[in-house]
This record gives C-alpha cells, sequence and structure tokens, in this order.
C-alpha cells in the first residue's frame, strides 16, 4: 500500500469513515491491525487444513477465500476509490495483484499477499506517527488548565481564556500556560522543548517566562503578555506542521511521474505474461513493483531530521532549507546579539593607589545600586557572583548620559565618564593610568571616593564563549569563508573577530550594506547562509541562501524573518545544522538507492528464474520499506553530544562564587 503522508504529501479529506484513512493524523492503524489479525488466522486456518487433511480441499478453500476477501477488501476498496477520484497511483498496483490472484483460484496467494502489504502499511504508518508525536511531544506541554489571580483570589480556570493582562500563579511542577513577565517571585525553569537547552534557568521579576515551560522550583505570579496560539509555542507549533507541509525538490518530481508508474509497471507485467503465460510471475511483478521504500525514502529522513533539530531548538520552515543547508560553504554572521551576548560585562577592574579590588568593587556597585543603566547592572551582576556584600546608597542622584552621584557609608561616590569627575571636582591626571583603548569597544567608568579617584573600570560586550570553538568547527566541515558583519566601528568589530578566530570583518555597516555584503560573496559562487538576531538584520537574512536567526524565542519578528530559527544562543548549533543537513541528504541518497535496487532486483528476479512466488514479492516489498525506515531513524539521535544530561527532577546546580582576584582582572580575549 502506498504509505507517502509522512510529510503530509496528499491534502485529502477529513470528512469520512474512520476505516478509509490510513495515513492522516486519527488513529485508525488499531481498526485495520484488528481486521488484519483476524484474516490471516482464516488463511492460516487453510494452510492447517491443508497439512492435516489433505482432503479437505473445499473446506480448505472456503477458508483461505474469507481471509483473503477480509484482508483484501480495504486495499481494493482504496484503489477503487483512488479511480473514482481520477487519481492513478501505486494503490492499484496491489489491488490488481490480489484481484488476478483471487480470480485464478489462489485465495491463499491473495490473502498471504494482502497481508505482508498490510503489514507494511500499519508498521509504515504507526512510523510516521511515531516520528509526528516525537515532534509534537516537544510542544504539547501547555497545560490546560491555569491558576488566575482576581485580587487575592485564585481561581482554577481554562488556560485558553487567558488574556493579556492576567495574572497567573505558577507553583513548582507547573508547566507554564501563557508567555509572561515574573512580577514576583523566582524560580529555575526548564526551558528545553523551547530552546533546546536542558540545563535550567533561573528567573527573577522582569524576566519572561514561556508557555509550555516547565518551573522547577519557586512560587511566582507571572502577568500574561500573550496567549494560545500567539505564545512562543504556538508559534513553535505552526512553524513545525508548516515544515512538514512542504515538500523536497526530489520529492515533487517523485509526485508529477508517479502517475506514469503504474501503466509502465503493467505493460511490464503484460510483457512478462506474453513471454512467460506464467501468471505467478505476473502477480510476483506487480507486488515487488509497489514503490513504497522508494517513497518513504526521503519523507521518513526529512521527519526523523525535523525531530532531531526540533529536539535541540532549531525550527526549520521548510524541509528544502535542510537540503540547502547541506551546500553552504560561506557564512555571514552577525556581531552584536550574535557572537556576543549583547550585554555589557565587567572585564577589567584597575584600583589605583592602595585601593583593593574588592573594595573598589563594592563601592562602585554600591553607588549604582539604584540605576537602570547597562554599566550598573554589570557592576551588580559582578559584585553578586563575587560575594561582594554590598551598602546602601542615601541621596543618589543620576545626570542621564553622564554618572552618578550618591553617599556610601558616609562618603560622597561620584561614578561615570572622566568629564563627569572633572565637572565635579575631582583632580589628578587619572587618566593616565588607562591602558584600554575604547575606540575598541571599551566602556570606561572612573570611581572617586572624597574628592580622589580611586580606580576605573572596564567594561564591554562579550563574545559568546563557544564562538571560537563553533567557527572553528565550521571551518573544520568545509565552510570556506566565515564573514563577521556589523554596525559597530571597524575597530569593535576587528577586536572581536581576533577573539573568535574570524579572519575577514567588515565593520560601520548598514543593513543595505551588510546585503549588498551578501550578494557580492554569492556572485563569486559560494552558497551563503547569514546568521542574524532576526531583526536588524532581516533584509541580510532574506538575501541569503539561507536565514537563521539567533535566540528567537519570544521573538516573534525573529521567527519570521529567518527561514531558519534558533531558539537558543548557542552558536555550536550552527555547525550541526550543516552536519545533520548533510547526514541527512546521505540518507535519502541511500534510502533511494536501496529502493530502486529492490525494484529493479525483483523485476530481474521474477521475471527471468524459473520459480516465482507472490508471497516472496511481498515479502520482499516489506524488507525494502523496513531497510529504508531504520535507516531514516539513525537520524533521530542526532546532536546528543550538544545536550547536556540533567537528572528527572533534579535541581539546579546553585553556582558557585568566584574570588574577587587580587590583581586587576584582565580582558578575556579568549
Amino acid at each position: 500500500m502506498q504509505v507517502t503522508s509522512l510529510l503530509s504529501q496528499h491534502e485529502h479529506d477529513h470528512n469520512h469513515s474512520g476505516a478509509d484513512c490510513s495515513v492522516c493524523g486519527h488513529d485508525h492503524a488499531p481498526v485495520r491491525l484488528w481486521q488484519t489479525l483476524i484474516g490471516v488466522v482464516f488463511v492460516l486456518n487453510a494452510y492447517i487444513v491443508d497439512w492435516l487433511f489433505q482432503s479437505s480441499e473445499r473446506v480448505s478453500s472456503g477458508s483461505a477465500m474469507i481471509g483473503a476477501i477480509i484482508l483484501g477488501y480495504p486495499i481494493v476498496m482504496t484503489s477503487a476509490k483512488d479511480l473514482w477520484k481520477g487519481v492513478l497511483s501505486i494503490n492499484e498496483l496491489v489491488g490488481v495483484a490480489i484481484i488476478a490472484s483471487f480470480a485464478s483460484g489462489e485465495y491463499k496467494t491473495a490473502g498471504v499477499v494482502a497481508f505482508f502489504m498490510l503489514m507494511g502499511e500499519i508498521i509504515e504508518t504507526r512510523t510516521a506517527q511515531g516520528a509526528r508525536e516525537s515532534i509534537e511531544s516537544l510542544i504539547k506541554l501547555t497545560p490546560t488548565k491555569a491558576r488566575r489571580l482576581r485580587g487575592k483570589t485564585e481561581e482554577e480556570v481554562p488556560a485558553r481564556d487567558l488574556a493579556v493582562g492576567d495574572i497567573i500563579r505558577i507553583r513548582p511542577g507547573d508547566n507554564v500556560a501563557a508567555d509572561g513577565i515574573i512580577v514576583t517571585g523566582q524560580g529555575s525553569f526548564n526551558q528545553a522543548n523551547i530552546t533546546g537547552e536542558s540545563l535550567p534557568v533561573d528567573k527573577k521579576p522582569g524576566d519572561e517566562v514561556y508557555a509550555g515551560t516547565q518551573n522547577l522550583t519557586g512560587v511566582l505570579e507571572v502577568r500574561v503578555s500573550r496567549a494560545g496560539q500567539d505564545t512562543t509555542l504556538g508559534k513553535v507549533r505552526e512553524l513545525i506542521l508548516a515544515a512538514e507541509k512542504t515538500k523536497l525538490p526530489i520529492m515533487r518530481i517523485i509526485d508529477q511521474y508517479m502517475s506514469f508508474y503504474t501503466p509502465l509497471v503493467l505493460v511490464i507485467a503484460a510483457l512478462v505474461w506474453a513471454f512467460t503465460h506464467d501468471f505467478n510471475r505476473v502477480i510476483s511483478v506487480i507486488v515487488v513493483s509497489c514503490p513504497c521504500a522508494f517513497i518513504l525514502a526521503t519523507p521518513t529522513a526529512m521527519v526523523a531530521a525535523l525531530s532531531a533539530a526540533a529536539r535541540l531548538g532549531i525550527l526549520i520552515k521548510n524541509v528544502g532549507d535542510i537540503e540547502s543547508a547541506a551546500r553552504i560553504n560561506a557564512l555571514v554572521i552577525d556581531k552584536t546579539g550574535t557572537l556576543t551576548t549583547g550585554k555589557l560585562a565587567v572585564s577589567r577592574l584597575a584600583p589605583l593607589g592602595d585601593t583593593a579590588p574588592a573594595e573598589l568593587l563594592r563601592v562602585a556597585a554600591s553607588a549604582e545600586k539604584y540605576s537602570n543603566h547597562p554599566t550598573a547592572k554589570a557592576l551588580a551582576i559582578l559584585a553578586e557572583e563575587a560575594g561582594v556584600p554590598l551598602s546602601e546608597p542615601v541621596n543618589f542622584a543620576e545626570t542621564a548620559g553622564r554618572g552618578i552621584k550618591a553617599e556610601v557609608d558616609g562618603q560622597v561616590i561620584i561614578v561615570g565618564r572622566a568629564q563627569w569627575l572633572q565637572d565635579n571636582g575631582v583632580t589628578g591626571d587619572f587618566l593616565q593610568a588607562v591602558d584600554l583603548n575604547e575606540t575598541e569597544g571599551f566602556s570606561l567608568l572612573f570611581i572617586a571616593r572624597a574628592g580622589r579617584c580611586i580606580g576605573w573600570v572596564g567594561l564591554q560586550d562579550q563574545t559568546r564563549p563557544e564562538a571560537r570553538e563553533a567557527l572553528a568547527e565550521l571551518k573544520a566541515i568545509g565552510v570556506r569563508r566565515v564573514a563577521m558583519v556589523s554596525g559597530d566601528r571597524l575597530a569593535v568589530a576587528a577586536r572581536v573577530a581576533r577573539e573568535i578566530g574570524c579572519e575577514e570583518v567588515a565593520g560601520d555597516c548598514l543593513p543595505q550594506n551588510k546585503v549588498e555584503f551578501v550578494r557580492a560573496i554569492k556572485l563569486k559562487g559560494y552558497r551563503v547562509a547569514v546568521v542574524g538576531d532576526g531583526v536588524n538584520d532581516a533584509p541580510a537574512l532574506a538575501a541569503g541562501d539561507i536565514g537563521i536567526a539567533m535566540g528567537a524565542a519570544g521573538s516573534e519578528v525573529a521567527i519570521h524573518s529567518a527561514t531558519i530559527a534558533l531558539m537558543n544562543n548557542d552558536l555550536r548549533r550552527l555547525p550541526f545544522l550543516i552536519s545533520l543537513s548533510r547526514s541527512t541528504r546521505a540518507v535519502i541518497n541511500q534510502n533511494l538507492l536501496f529502493g530502486i535496487f529492490f525494484i529493479l532486483g525483483g523485476w530481474g528476479l521474477f521475471s527471468l528464474s524459473p520459480v516465482s512466488s507472490p508471497i516472496v514479492a511481498a515479502i520482499l516489498h516489506m524488507t525494502g520499506s523496513f531497510i529504508v525506515i531504520f535507516n531514516s531513524a539513525r537520524l533521530v539521535r542526532k546532536g546528543e553530544e550538544l545536550e547536556h544530561y540533567q537528572p528527572a527532577g533534579a535541581p539546579p546546580a546553585a553556582p558557585t562564587a568566584p574570588v574577587v582576584p587580587a590583581a586587576p582582572l584582565t580582558p578575556k580575549l579568549a
């Protein structure tokens, strides 16, 4: 039987009775399985009667005929419905073989052939459902109920009734019912189904949580920002289902020429009859010609690849992009937010005089405690990681774009640029102690206490720790050209490029400059993948052969602006994506060779061999399909090395606090 709907190759009407559809999303296989088992009992009974009671041919034939009718009916009816709709497919080949065996009185042969065809269909359909369920299990985690707060009252409501602005309570162990912002409480969240990261992520007030993720610890109250199909999880589901409905070029070619295949097989069967007058050979040729293995070659590999990618937070909108990724030999990648974190981090603590590094950090972070500036947040994060206790600032005042002034431990603290300190009466040539170049992307903060500069802090947008490793892997797998483009200053871009080992860099690029850069590379014959944050890089993403949006979780623009969306910021997903696409292409080619081999080998065997059996042909047909399915299933486990082992239900490991160094911190340049 033809089972080609693994990736929705056929749009069919769902206004049918349950027994008619074996390939849609409904679970009809159990009914077909029972029907198959009942039919095979009658066929086996015919063989047993023949063996034990050789004179009971009428009983044997009657039992075999009943079994053949039970087993062959769904196949013949499916073929008849196809013909009624004007569709000519390989279903008719099986139907012709069963009718021919039945008409010639070979009831046992007709029953056995139908049995193997039905078993093959059931297993193929089960495999298709299992592959889909492995993907759906990643995205069916949104609870049906939610705890909505009305004032101080908690009420349980259907998740579909949640609206933007509602406050919901999330307890430990709960799955989040909608996207939202944490209002109160802290917790650790398992976001594996959204981002592909198996390690829990700590969340605090102001952080965003996603529908379908699981709260491991803490009680939180969350203000709903997106609900229902508008959530990140809803968009993920839409992308995966849309990808299942797309086709590779080879799949479209197969569909186009399949209507010519059945007449060709019937012509070959007629020639076999003309030269051999052996009806068993004719039936064998028809049965072995059913190209299920050939048809399953591509969709089974595609479903397995989509499942492996989705498990790691890689969403592919069109399966054709898997094939495109296999041919990528150039990569154009954005800097800010892609190769770097997009957030300032302290890279240097430089105390002056007898001030200790820990004291410099404590004074600066305490004075900036109530500022929302990125530099203040960077200082607060480092102080928390280092275990430095902060003091409460008094008379805090902030001047936008210049700095802050506050009292800490009874002394006036001034934090800001050099000019800000000078404007507030701080004297001394403290600029001479600076050995960092601000033109390379460093931000400098000077700290003064009681009118005297006690040191400075260097901050920069940190590169992602896995960036160098990821780019080295890309070059190792054959990506010949890797270029970094950035709208930032060339000196800043060049520094980042040196840190990550990128040999080609372009700075001061406007969006149109990035597009021109991509087109120039394509004109030289390269197949280009463009990687960006999916928002300001949208034109360049569209200009590449494939566009990859990084960190798309929660970003509607990012999800829709690229052909492939990475739901987390792990750059190691890039070489994995290319490796997966190449493995998928290799598996498809292997499957196609298997399918062609079984068909051509079967034609030769049953046309020329003096002994031909439709039963052997049916077994050979089913064996070919199984080989293709199991070969494709190997792709599902791709990328397991990128997943961190985390025991189920285990709490996240507590971070260890680093010790503040006695000497100034050096910039992390590797």
